[in-house]
């Protein structure tokens, strides 16, 4: 099976996403088309590229935004088939918010941002969108120590900020908009999107595996650390600030609750009274390496968790040398919290080292694949087009896994004379073979439902 009869094959499991065969197909049709396409990844080089130019197009915007289809749907067998075939015993999910920046002002549900690649001294802003991932980790180095973990995106998901009022507003309409950004901010979508996988994980038969839900520093506050995860059979792991005020239990029987010794996590770093070194071999940047700890337990935090219990893990700045005979500089420390108070350390810290993969994730869809570039208007739409291009994405780096493994093969392209020692396919290494194989003389098909798709994507390919 290649690439592209186990990519047919994985999506016509959409089918209950769609109430028409019709617009199953079409959608398949127009999302193989932007994945593929050449340019800008918007919907008329979609249709361009299936060759229907002289055709009635008004169908294909149609089916974002008139068909009555959800978005978060096409992750759900992305969710299920991953978790099989890679035989999961813990779900890790690291999740993240990114923005896609677009140009009109009459986009629906676009705002201003600041701008992550501004300069430290200077914030700017930009125009666009912010949507929440969370994407499922693949522990690929488990089976073969030589290949890195992956990140599958299980959920995009529009994450508006709540437009603020002008300043002829009435006193009635400030209420309103301070009581929605309280109910409608990151953080509260966060705790929704991890208490929706949750369920979702129960009734597809995976109630007792624990759900590992990783996070940035946007995520360690109080409306996240104070709900009860434990009882949802969740670990949060976020990073947070090294001022943060933290202490211990107040000794005896009294009244106060809170010690009154305080410290912050950047003393604790700082002081071996607390907690002393700790080693782990943790897999990163493509082998195993040595890490330091530190690990400091029943610790509270009077303004965030409250009388919550979390554990405090330092991890000690990694030295490197940009030359062999260079000075050796040192990266920034990091400070976890976690309301875990069970899991061993070191998978807590393998579990936050993986979360890298879900920045290789943003780079992928914005520069490769070109989320947010359709040039589309409905309040369907804006939401539906980048969901559409985000879940075949996850099924491009699934059918890679599945056909040809977690490392390259003579299956790829060669890699330039500049690019040399990859030893995983890049998402554009998958495009360029799903290319060729689009324009090669097929296999046999994968499944009958895929027949009518799989003819015009040959036959717009040959042409």
């Amino acid at each position: 099976m290649n690439l592209l009869t186990c990519l047919l094959k994985q999506t016509a499991r959409w089918n209950f996403v769609f109430a028409q065969e019709r617009s199953l197909q079409r959608a398949i049709t127009l999302a193989f088309g932007i994945l593929c396409g050449v340019g800008r990844r918007t919907l008329t080089r979609a249709i361009s590229f299936a060759g229907n130019t002289q055709k009635d197009w008004s169908a294909d915007y149609k089916v974002f935004s008139r068909s009555p289809w959800q978005p978060r749907a096409l992750f759900h067998p992305i969710l299920e088939q991953a978790i099989q075939e890679h035989q999961l015993q813990r779900i890790v999910l690291s999740t993240d918010d990114t923005r896609v920046w677009r140009n009109g002002k009459h986009v629906p549900q676009t705002q201003w941002h600041r701008d992550p690649l501004g300069p430290p001294f200077q914030t700017n802003l930009r125009w666009g969108h912010r949507f929440l991932q969370a994407s499922l980790v693949l522990p690929l180095y488990a089976q073969d120590q030589a290949s890195s973990s992956r990140s599958i995106p299980v959920r995009f998901e529009m994450a508006p900020v709540v437009k603020k009022p002008g300043k002829k507003a009435s006193e009635d309409e400030l209420k309103e908009y301070r009581r929605l950004k309280k109910e409608k901010n990151l953080s509260v979508q966060f705790v929704a999107l991890t208490r929706e996988v949750r369920q979702r994980l129960d009734q597809t038969g995976h109630r007792q595996k624990r759900l590992f839900q990783v996070g940035d520093g946007s995520f360690c506050n109080r409306t996240v650390l104070r709900e009860d995860w434990e009882a949802q059979n969740v670990t949060l792991l976020v990073r947070s600030r090294k001022d943060i005020v933290l202490c211990k239990r107040a000794p005896g029987q009294g009244r106060r609750f809170y010690g009154k010794t305080k410290f912050t996590p950047e003393e604790a770093r700082r002081r071996n009274g607390r907690a002393r070194w700790q080693k782990a071999y943790l897999f990163h940047g493509g082998c195993f390496r040595e890490v330091r700890y530190k690990e400091i337990t029943k610790v509270y935090w009077q303004g965030g968790s409250g009388k919550r219990e979390v554990r405090l893990l330092v991890v000690a700045p990694v030295g490197y040398r940009t030359s062999k005979n260079g000075r050796k500089y040192y990266r920034h420390p990091a400070y976890l919290l976690t309301t875990d108070l069970t899991t061993p350390a070191v998978e807590l810290l393998q579990a936050y080292f993986d979360r890298w993969g879900i920045e290789v994730n943003h780079r992928d869809e914005k520069e490769i694949l070109g989320v947010g570039q359709a040039q589309v208007w409905n309040e369907h739409s804006v939401s539906k087009v980048p969901a559409l291009l985000v879940a075949m994405y996850s099924w491009l780096l699934l059918a890679g896994l599945h056909c040809y493994g977690p490392t390259r093969t003579q299956e790829y392209e060669p890699l330039p004379k500049w690019r040399r020692g990859a030893k995983r396919p890049s998402c554009l290494d998958l495009v360029t073979l799903l290319r060729k194989q689009l324009a090669d003389k097929p296999p046999k098909f994968a499944t009958a439902e895929a027949l009518p798709t799989y003819q015009k994507l040959v036959t717009a390919a040959a042409a």
